[in-house]
Parts: structure tokens; sequence; C-alpha cells
């Protein structure tokens, strides 16, 4: 049951059809880890606390750099050089001081990911490069975890939550893209606000694979364009095929 307090704090989610008490009770009963506090992670680490998350562990093995605060905005100017696990677990507590805070200040790698992510009920994969993205769609796949996977890139993004059975990043995708393929975020700058837009959008919907509210983003990948104000959904099958998740049950 939910106290006085809590049915105060948290009487906006109470009032969406879908949550109610009973989806508000499943939030701070949840688990979730962002991996990354960056751009999309800031969004989504700020968002999740506020929402009612009960644990949020919060994975980055970074330092906080003069050049982040033009889009990460769970850093302040004063946390230059702090861990941003760190400082982004003391703005967390910040907004909702009930909030259990796991800080992961270490990078995730194949040879800690199983112990990283084990136990959590969503995966937010808020990373800035590919084989790092790669890595967490194999791991959760394999293991049952549902995430949101997203990209963002100058003024575009685009988001895909994976849950059991649905289709996987290297399904909507393809193969992890060659070094050479592609151009490096920091070579091309983003916007802010479009980090910011994508990582609020894992927020909701780690929100709504937990409180069953809502559709999630599955077998489609959401694409936006914030410089044309232009959004599309792509479809997306799951392939029998697929080197990933073509042989899971």
């Amino acid at each position: 049951m939910l106290d006085n307090k809590q049915l105060e704090r948290f009487e906006r989610n109470i009032r969406l059809a879908g949550v109610g008490e009973s989806g508000q009770e499943k939030l701070l009963k949840s688990a979730v880890l962002v991996i990354g506090a960056g751009g999309l992670g800031s969004a989504a680490i700020l968002y999740l606390a506020a929402a009612g998350v009960g644990t949020l562990a919060i994975a980055d093995s970074d330092r906080v750099e003069l050049s982040n605060l033009q889009r990460q905005v769970v850093h302040f100017t004063g946390d230059i050089g702090m861990e941003k696990a760190l400082s982004a677990a003391e703005k967390a507590v910040k907004i909702n001081p009930a909030v259990k805070i796991i800080p992961i200040v270490e990078r995730v790698t194949p040879e800690n990911i199983v112990k990283v992510i084990t136990g959590y009920d969503f995966i937010i994969d808020a990373t800035d490069n590919f084989s790092t993205k790669y890595m967490i769609n194999g791991h959760c796949v394999k293991m049952k975890i549902p995430f949101s996977h997203a990209g963002v890139q100058g003024f575009t993004g685009q988001l895909l939550t994976v849950v059991p059975g649905s289709a996987c990043v290297a399904c909507a995708f393809g193969s992890e893209p060659e070094k050479g393929e592609y151009t490096e975020p920091a070579v091309e700058g983003v916007l802010g606000a479009v980090a910011g837009f994508a990582g609020t959008l894992q927020a909701a919907e780690a929100v709504k694979s937990i409180t069953g509210a809502g559709e999630l983003l599955t077998g489609k990948v959401f694409s936006f364009d914030l410089r044309t104000n232009r959004y599309k959904i792509i479809k997306t099958d799951r392939h029998s095929k697929c080197r990933v998740c073509g042989e899971m049950k």
C-alpha cells in the first residue's frame, strides 16, 4: 500500500489509465539499470527517479568534462572531474530521496556484463557506440531482459524496445557496422535536446514495461528528425535467421 506522501508525490502517475496505485506499486518495487550517464542517460535517469522507480542503477566509467554539459543535463559545472555515475546518482536522490541508487563506476565489458545486468526488470541502453550497443542487445536477448535501445546524431534519433520474443537490434539494423561505415556523433555533433528527447522516451518505455500501461516500441523502430519535425515508425519483424535471436524460443 502507498502511504500518504507517496500518494501525493505520484498523484499524476496514479491518475493515468493503466497505471493507478497498482502500477505505482510495481514501479516502487522495480529495478532499472541505465548504462551510460551521458546525453541519453541524463534524461532517463532524472525521469525514472521522479517516476518512483524503487532501485535505479547507473553504470558509467567516465568523468564529467566541460564539453559534456551541452547535452548531459544531469551533470552541472561544479561536477567537472567527478565520476558520471556518482554525479548522476547525486541528482537522482535529490529528486526522489526514497530511490535506492546503485552507482556502478566501471565500463560495461564482455567480461562483466552478465554480472552488471543480472537482476534488473528493465535496462536502458544509453551508450554512444555500436560495439557496446550490440553487446547489450546480445546479452539482454540471451538473458530475456527487456531493454530500450536508442541512438542519436545531429538532429536525428531512433528507438527500439526489445522484449523476449520481439525483434532485436540485429533484426532491425543488421550486423554491427564496421569502423568507417558511420560518422561518430562527436564528429557530426548532436543537439542536446535531441539526446534529451530520446532519453525521455526511453524512460517512458521503462515505465510502460514495468506497469503494463500503453504500447511499447516492440517490433517497430521510432525514427525522428527534429530539424524537419518528421517522425516515422518502421515495422520490424523478428528474423528467423538472426544471429542473435533467430534460434531463441
